[in-house]
């Protein structure tokens, strides 16, 4: 029985992965096809929904820590998925005046380039049980160029989008109402932006610690 658990884990993670990979190859694929014919204003419409549907599909992942289906600590995965999701769902989606600025195109070419690659590894090992050295190379070192540009991207899309999230006052509760509780999606915001002070240097770090880790054993075996 455990032997037929194992199985169905490699499985269902391998098509999990390899379905996620495909999503993020469309959006890709789109944002450079439209990047070249229409310009970086078009790149948001091009790939609005492989983009929030392979974004969105990685709550599963927390998922996969919490059951033990993976071994990737959910205090590295959550933040990162939820910032994603935050600006996929909180800013793109329901702000449509950040759609036309270029950070859109650097944002969705740093995610779906690293996402390619990461469900790609991921994908092979599960159906493979091994990677290729190159696919590995790939994994733990486009990081220190694609990170910082899409953090770059992240950061600049909520500073644009605040006199919007400001004007509009959507997804805000005012008192007095029913419930006597108040809610500003506008300092919410600004409490996000401040986040990504001490978490980006944080989570680079983590992922030089990840690389150093990976790479060292990859030597040795």
């Amino acid at each position: 029985m455990v032997g037929v658990g194992s199985a169905l884990r490699r499985i269902y993670l391998s098509v999990y992965n390899w379905v996620v990979f495909v999503g993020w190859a469309q959006v890709l694929y789109y944002a450079v096809l439209v990047l070249r014919e229409s310009g970086h204003e078009a790149v948001y419409a091009a790939v609005e929904r492989p983009l929030q549907f392979a974004q969105t599909a990685a709550i599963m992942e927390i998922l996969h820590g919490l059951v033990g289906l993976v071994r990737s600590p959910v205090s590295a995965t959550l933040p990162q998925i939820g910032s994603r999701l935050f600006l996929t769902w909180g800013i793109l989606w329901s702000f449509p005046e950040t759609r036309s600025h270029i950070l859109v195109t650097t944002l969705v070419i740093s995610w779906s380039i690293t996402e390619i690659i990461r469900y790609s590894f991921f994908g092979m090992k599960e159906a493979l049980g091994f990677t290729p050295s190159w696919l590995l190379w790939l994994r733990y070192s486009t990081f220190m160029v694609l990170y910082p540009t899409g953090i770059s991207s992240e950061v600049g899309l909520i500073w644009i989008a605040l006199p919007y999230i400001k004007a509009s006052e959507k997804y805000c509760f005012r008192l007095p109402n029913r419930w006597n509780f108040s809610y500003d999606y506008y300092f919410t915001s600004i409490l996000a932006l401040m986040i990504y002070i001490p978490g980006s240097p944080h989570m680079f770090t983590y992922m030089l610690s990840q690389r150093k880790k990976a790479l060292s054993k990859a030597k040795t075996a």
